[in-house]
């Protein structure tokens, strides 16, 4: 019989135990580990590849769907959610059929949900349907957040979230983006385009085709007598405007 490499990943360690007391009678699934917060659980799916996930949704600092939204649509594996009451969660899972276990649960609920992934991995659905309802979910919950609230940024060995209101100002370096934090820096592989829609406008402003600022850390507005623009940053770098990009500034030099 072929093992389901199980990944438990829960901030509780009383929680984290429940579970892997409860696996440890299934003879067919393989814990490979255990995270107890968001970072440590993306890195640990990228590097164990796990088969099936129970991922708790309410965590401190970086949540269940975040932790999804970080992992590659490619390598997304099987997840039994973990939640304790949450009405919108428990909607969500129901309306694209995916599992979850509500908090506290019994042996026998949690037999149900191992039994539905199995038979998921039975039918060689868990690496198809499961991942197309996961996704589905996943872009239902960016359109009711909207704007990402932190960044995933994967850099030597490691994999962190970046709170986007610790950016300074973001360069544009081909299909990278460069993101410069105080005096440090942070390369992330994602479009000028497509990182400037994941950002709330109230916040950031694109300068030009190759720089968008953080608005809080704008200093000074320049105006040149030719009528270009520019910015200077609380740390002291210097920006300069295109004229395509030159409204927003404008708008900002007059109060809003």
């Amino acid at each position: 019989m072929t093992s389901i490499r199980a990944l438990i990943v829960d901030d509780e360690p009383l929680a984290r135990e429940r579970v892997r007391t409860l696996l440890a009678a299934e003879r067919d699934v393989e814990l490979v580990g255990e995270c107890g917060d968001g970072a440590e659980a993306v890195a640990a799916i990228e590097r164990l590849a796990p088969d099936l996930v129970f991922l708790d949704v309410q965590m401190p600092e970086v949540d269940g769907f975040e932790v999804l939204q970080a992992i590659p649509a490619a390598r997304l594996p099987a997840v039994i959610f973990v939640t304790a009451y949450d009405r919108y969660a428990l909607k969500a899972f129901e309306v694209h059929a995916l599992d979850y276990l509500l908090k506290p649960f019994d042996r026998e609920r949690f037999c149900l949900a191992l039994d539905r992934a199995r038979g998921e991995f039975a039918r060689g659905d868990a690496s198809g349907p499961i991942a197309k309802r996961l996704l589905e979910l996943l872009e239902d919950l960016k359109s009711e957040r909207r704007y990402a609230p932190r960044l995933v940024v994967r850099e030597s060995g490691r994999v962190f979230f970046l709170d986007v209101a610790e950016i300074d100002w973001i360069e544009a370096i081909g299909n990278y983006v460069r993101l410069h934090v105080g005096k440090r820096s942070h390369l992330l592989r994602e479009t000028m385009k497509a990182l400037e829609a994941r950002l709330d406008p109230e916040r950031f402003v694109r300068l030009h085709r190759s720089s968008i600022v953080n608005v809080e850390r704008i200093r000074i507005v320049e105006t040149t007598r030719r009528g270009d623009h520019g910015v200077v940053l609380a740390d002291g770098t210097h920006l300069a405007a295109s004229r395509g990009y030159a409204e927003r500034l404008r708008k900002l030099m007059a109060g809003g």
